[in-house]
């Protein structure tokens, strides 16, 4: 038996998931129309490629990465897009977001899907099947999974397969290893061939004992080095942190990524979606959604994206008190801003809340230094010294104490007996240090674009100066030269019968002439041109003085 391991910290809060779990998952019925964001996932928006107008198939690409870090979106389903526009999304801020609406025609098509045998591949084939295909991480971190499945500059030993779903109301990937075990399975030996690590492990909490018995009967009819572990239930042993600890020994300190300890971690529900992306081509565009709390029937649901959170508040038959929603679970989820932002890739979990089951929390009171936020932190902070600092605003200080350290768990809010909201103070310090450096990087730009634009004007101005000093050397140059050709011109008939003193008196008011049209285009203001042309204006004058004496003295001008 796999030694386990303990993290700091942890609490027990009631799971509530026996009310979702009574039934399998059902497929919700067809909306009557799907709002689909473009930014479901970390990284930049993907591009839209789609108008109002246009009719799609499922599985269609609507949405192109863009740059680095991006994931694709598709449509839902067949049908036609009615309107490109900003609306309200599943975010903290409540504010709208780009996205596309799609009327659904019913007949739910889909575009002909291309599969691919990882096998006769090479992993960056691999990675862009799954970037193409929309594939992110759907324990809630929502990040590219193309991306985690690149090999760093440290090999990687151990996958990990996360299954603990730790957070209480949430059954989704409860539901999806009991009936799915075989899909999860397969998928883990996709990332394992991708990332060539040596070892498979699946930690799964021991209070679902269906789950472990389905993955565990998948996993010995795959092949060697799977191996499924149930680990203690405790909150949040779920973390990607929390669960390597567990499992593995190996402690991922501050800055520190769990790839340069030779170790990478999936969620069940991202690891599915990977296997039916290479082996049934199917972009994604579905995900597995537990409604619960204050509904007659809880239950899972296999939900399209863009699917209004309505639908699925009707369909498990939400009670007339219920007041508001939350993705997510009780202690990490996201109040929703109403009931008609819609489904995103995130979206594990829609509790129906209500005042009675989730009253209000009592009035926050001071600080009294007791620790326990301290004693079930699983980073092992110091919530207390982070709440102070942002607090105070003090944003350098709440950096020194590891701030982005926090995991957002919520541990430390649930066992104060002051009742202060400590994790709504740490999203707020996140969000002014992010914005503050936004506005910094913002500056930098801007300064960047003024000095590079000085250094062009200034540029453009030398190179005029160069160019007006090259062409009156060029003008002076042949001015002499033409007074050159006139003075040795050769006599006519009528010249030479003329007197000599006659022929004299033209050459030199020629060459006085020529003198004067050269002072004329003489460069002002000499000493702003560079030495050289200097040099070479110099250079000029003396020559057109040596012209100068030789025709005053009748002897032939040298040509040049």
């Amino acid at each position: 038996m796999k030694t386990l391991h303990k993290f700091h910290g942890g609490v027990h809060p009631p799971t509530h998931k026996a009310e979702s779990t009574r039934t399998p998952i059902a497929r919700l019925p067809m909306p009557a129309k799907l709002v689909i964001p473009f930014h479901q996932h970390v990284g930049n928006i993907a591009k839209p490629l789609v108008q109002v107008g246009d009719y799609v198939l499922k599985g269609q690409l609507i949405g192109l990465p863009e740059d680095g870090i991006s994931s694709a979106i598709h449509a839902s389903t067949s049908g036609t897009i009615s309107a490109i526009g900003m609306a309200v999304v599943a975010h903290a801020s409540g504010l709208p977001d780009l996205c596309a609406t799609l009327i659904p025609d019913g007949k739910d098509e889909w575009i002909a899907r291309e599969t691919t045998d990882y096998r006769n591949a090479n992993p960056e084939q691999v990675r862009l099947v799954l970037r193409m295909a929309g594939v992110v991480g759907l324990g809630g971190a929502v990040f590219p999974s193309d991306l985690k499945l690149r090999i760093g500059k440290h090999a990687i030993k151990t996958l990990v397969i996360n299954g603990a779903e730790c957070e209480p109301y949430i059954t989704c990937d409860d539901m999806l290893m009991r009936e799915r075990a075989e899909e999860i399975i397969k998928g883990a030996e996709i990332m394992r061939w991708a990332l060539a690590a040596e070892e498979i492990l699946i930690g799964i909490e021991d209070n679902k004992p269906e789950a472990i018995l389905a993955m565990q009967i998948a996993a010995r009819a795959s092949s060697d080095n799977i191996a499924v572990i149930a680990v203690p239930t405790l909150y949040p042993g779920g973390g990607a942190k929390q669960l390597i600890r567990v499992l593995t020994g190996i402690e991922v300190a501050a800055g520190v990524r769990s790839t340069d300890k030779g170790v990478q971690c999936f969620n069940v529900a991202t690891a599915q979606s990977i296997y039916r992306a290479l082996h049934h081509g199917e972009p994604l565009v579905a995900r597995i959604v537990t409604v619960t709390g204050n509904v007659k029937n809880a239950q899972n649901l296999e939900v399209l994206i863009g699917t209004p959170v309505r639908d699925l508040l009707n369909f498990a038959h939400a009670l007339p008190d219920t007041d508001s929603s939350i993705m997510g679970g009780p202690m990490m989820g996201l109040p929703l801003p109403n009931s008609d932002v819609s489904i995103v890739k995130a979206a594990n979990c829609i509790i129906a809340s209500s005042p009675k089951l989730f009253p209000p929390a009592p009035p926050a009171m001071p600080c009294i230094r007791c620790t326990r936020c301290a004693d079930v932190c699983p980073a092992e902070l110091q919530p207390q010294d982070l709440y102070w600092f942002a607090k105070a605003k003090d944003f350098g200080k709440a950096q020194e104490f590891n701030l982005f350290d926090c995991i957002e768990c919520g541990a430390c809010s649930y066992v104060c007996p002051s009742s202060i909201p400590l994790v709504q103070y740490y999203r707020f310090a996140k969000s002014e240090i992010w914005a503050r450096e936004t506005e910094k990087n913002s500056a930098d730009a801007a300064r960047e674009r003024f000095e590079f634009r000085e250094y062009r004007t200034e540029r453009e101005k030398i190179e005029k100066a160069e160019k007006l000093a090259a062409k009156e050397k060029a003008a002076a140059a042949a001015k002499i030269e033409a007074a050159k050709v006139a003075a040795t011109q050769p006599a006519t008939a009528a010249e030479v019968t003329a007197p000599q003193d006659d022929a004299q008196a033209k050459i030199q008011a020629a060459i006085a002439h020529a003198q004067q049209q050269a002072a004329a285009i003489k460069p002002k203001n000499t000493e702003q041109l560079t030495p050289q042309q200097q040099a070479e204006i110099a250079d000029i004058e003396a020559r057109r003085a040596r012209i100068h004496e030789l025709a005053a003295t009748d002897v032939e001008v040298p040509k040049e």
